[in-house]
This record gives C-alpha cells, structure tokens and sequence, in this order.
C-alpha cells in the first residue's frame, strides 16, 4: 500500500536541486510551480504557505521542513517535494540549515486528514534512511521511489 507521501505527491511534483536562497523564495516557486499559468493563484499559494510560517516553523530538525496550508480553492490535497541545491535557514528547531521540504497543500475544510498527512509525512521524514534516501537520489524516479516505500520497514 502506498503511504502518504507518495499518494497527494506524484513524480512530476519532485523538484530536485532547486536553486532558493530563502523561505520568500522556496514558497514563490512552488506557486508558480503548481499555477504557471495564474500569477493570482500562484501568489495565494505563496501567501498562504508564508502565513501559516509565520505562525512558527515547520521545520522538523536534521535538514528537513514540512510547509503546509489550507486553501479554499483546493479539491484535493496536494504535495511538492523541494530538495533545495544549498540548505537553507527555515527556523528548525535545532537550528541547522534545510535542504528537504515536504510542502502539503489540503482543501480548507480538511481538517483531520490535513493532520493525518502531516504526522505520516513527519513519521516517514524523521527516519535518518528516507532523509539520506532522498539526498543522495540522483533521479526523480529514485526519489520517488524512497518516497513510496519510505513508510515500510
């Protein structure tokens, strides 16, 4: 059974070696990642990430954030993973640079299954096997791959 990481983030929604210097950045580009045709839309995504970073990190420690929101205009939830080429400063709790963003997009009335996501995500991303997996992965496939059976034992 495929865990949730992989089921709201397909293969083409793996970015690898992105170029972002910053938090403003990392959130512009998976607006337009996910709206390249609405500038409208691609800022609400932005917008509504930055908020909800405002609230406090999400960072989770050892290189790894997992941004989210809730969006009004959303069916389904959706997931962007971003391995960034130079870690970044995300506000981690133990204060070291992320490189590793799982950033989860829910439809605003999903509430427990928004939560449910967020803890799997968390689960699977604390492993120190699925983090080096996804660092060392040379192609999306591979990612992807750790991805699907990060969850398994």
């Amino acid at each position: 059974m495929m865990n949730t990481l992989v089921r709201p983030c397909d293969v083409e929604h793996i970015l690898l070696d992105v170029d972002i210097q910053d938090r403003r950045q990392l959130f512009e580009t998976v607006g337009r990642f996910l709206s390249p045709q609405r500038q409208d839309a691609a800022s609400a995504i932005a917008r509504q990430l930055d908020e909800r970073e405002t609230l406090g990190s999400t960072g989770l420690g050892q290189g790894v954030a997992i941004p989210h929101a809730r969006l009004r205009d959303l069916a389904t939830p959706i997931a962007v993973l971003v391995r960034t080429a130079l870690p970044i400063a995300f506000g981690a709790p133990d204060d070291k640079l992320v490189d590793l963003f799982f950033i989860l997009l829910v439809p605003e009335q999903a509430t427990q299954e928004h939560l449910q996501r967020l803890a799997d995500a968390a689960r699977i991303l604390c492993e120190r096997r699925v983090r080096d997996g996804l660092r060392t992965s040379v192609s999306i496939a591979d990612v992807h791959a750790v991805m699907r059976d990060g969850g398994q034992s």
